[in-house]
């Protein structure tokens, strides 16, 4: 182990030892009180134990040094000495377990400089860490964090000295902190402690905390797992035709969506909701991947996309321009926003916003949720991200579009 400000071999068997002098191994920059004379006898003993530690002899030197220290006559600078001189040897043997309680007690003598403090206190929380002692690396951690001597690592150390005991509690604030810091100054958090957070909420068996660290996730890290706990949960809601579509387009879209069946059944609602543009392209995509296994599977894809593509050549020869027109002579809106929808399978996004809006604005919509929803999709879509962020937020009034449009806007962030 490598320790970041351990004490280095000039700092201690640099210095000159003098019997009945003194044994300087303080920084000129600081202050410190004047070094003490030693006693012959205990001058004697460090310095033998200094000479065996430098040539590597390290149990006779430690031996030396606990007879030096059992001493009478000791002094606050004595000390001192001998505590470097442990601490050096302790490090080289990688006997973390004696180094620990002897840095302590060098980092709070009176000889320390509060550079060295400074250093010391990092290399607790690193030694406390290795030796499982969690409470104890939180505590050199933090201070290391509050009195800003820490790295950009000490940070990850503490969480995961708080997740490792199982404090999961501590574990959610202190990673929430971190986090929230993070966003507060324009960063991205990382992975590692929504991930933290994300376990720990697991571990708590809280469901609302969970679902928060994972919506987190995907806004900052979108990877299909994270996706696909959020849709499917959300899949388990649906109690309509109009819902599952709607699910079944935010599957789609963020890359969920695997097993054959789904592909079928989304492209069959999209066809049966005059959305055969939709349907096309999801199904000419599963093809090219080769979702469809059997036969049986692949053949009614086939011809699902046989229909769909019918009927798309059908409004794009011209039959859904004089839908629109006819739409637009409507006193209400239901037929502008199902032109809208036919504009939205076929890409044509700037088109499908104007639709959209024009049969919200008019009203009288069967579903005004769905419409809110779609105006949103279709401004994401084309690239408007504040705009579909506002549309999102007018999908009131059923349960299941307004978490889809949740996930929507966590999909517009991420996306941002």
């Amino acid at each position: 182990m490598k320790l970041k400000g351990a004490l280095a071999p000039a700092a201690v068997l640099g210095a000159a030892l003098a019997i009945g002098g003194s044994f300087l191994a303080v920084s000129p920059a600081y202050a410190a009180p004047p070094p003490q004379k030693l006693t012959r006898s205990v001058g004697l003993k460090l310095k033998a134990a200094q000479q065996d530690i430098q040539k590597g002899k390290f149990a006779a030197g430690l031996k030396l040094l606990d007879q030096a220290s059992a001493l009478p006559k000791q002094t606050p600078y004595s000390r001192h000495i001998a505590t470097q001189l442990y601490v050096f040897a302790y490090e080289k043997t990688h006997n973390y377990a004696k180094l620990a309680p002897k840095l302590e007690q060098l980092s709070k003598d009176p000889y320390t400089s509060p550079a060295q403090k400074a250093q010391f206190t990092t290399s607790l929380a690193q030694i406390y860490y290795t030796l499982h002692d969690y409470p104890k690396a939180i505590q050199y951690g933090t201070e290391a964090i509050q009195k800003g001597w820490a790295d950009a690592q000490m940070p990850i150390l503490v969480g995961q000295a708080y997740y490792l005991q199982g404090n999961w509690r501590g574990t959610i604030q202190y990673e929430k902190g971190l986090i929230d810091a993070q966003i507060k100054q324009g960063q991205k958090p990382t992975k590692q402690s929504l991930q933290l957070v994300q376990s720990a909420c697991q571990h708590l068996n809280d469901k609302p905390c969970l679902l928060n660290a994972i919506e987190q996730l995907v806004v900052y890290y979108p990877e299909r797992q994270y996706w696909q706990y959020l849709i499917y949960k959300t899949l388990q809601t649906v109690k309509s035709d109009t819902n599952l579509l709607e699910a079944y387009r935010l599957a789609f879209d963020v890359g969920v969506m695997q097993e054959p069946h789904e592909f079928t059944n989304y492209a069959e609602l999209a066809i049966e909701a005059n959305d055969p543009g939709e349907a096309e392209a999801v199904l000419t995509k599963a093809l090219q991947a080769n979702v469809f296994t059997t036969a049986s599977s692949k053949a009614k894809a086939e011809r699902l996309l046989a229909d769909a593509k019918q009927r798309a050549a059908k409004d794009l020869g011209g039959g859904l321009a004089v839908t629109a027109a006819a739409a637009a002579r409507q006193p209400t809106g239901e037929s502008d926003v199902r032109v809208g929808l036919a504009y939205l399978g076929y890409e044509k996004y700037a088109m499908a916003v104007h639709e959209f809006t024009q049969g919200i604005a008019k009203g009288g919509l069967q579903n005004p949720a769905e419409a809110h929803l779609l105006l949103g999709i279709a401004e994401l879509k084309a690239g408007n991200k504040s705009a579909a962020l506002q549309a999102f937020q007018g999908v009131k009034g059923n349960p299941t579009l307004q978490r889809l449009a949740s996930l929507w806007s966590l999909r517009a962030r991420s996306a941002a």
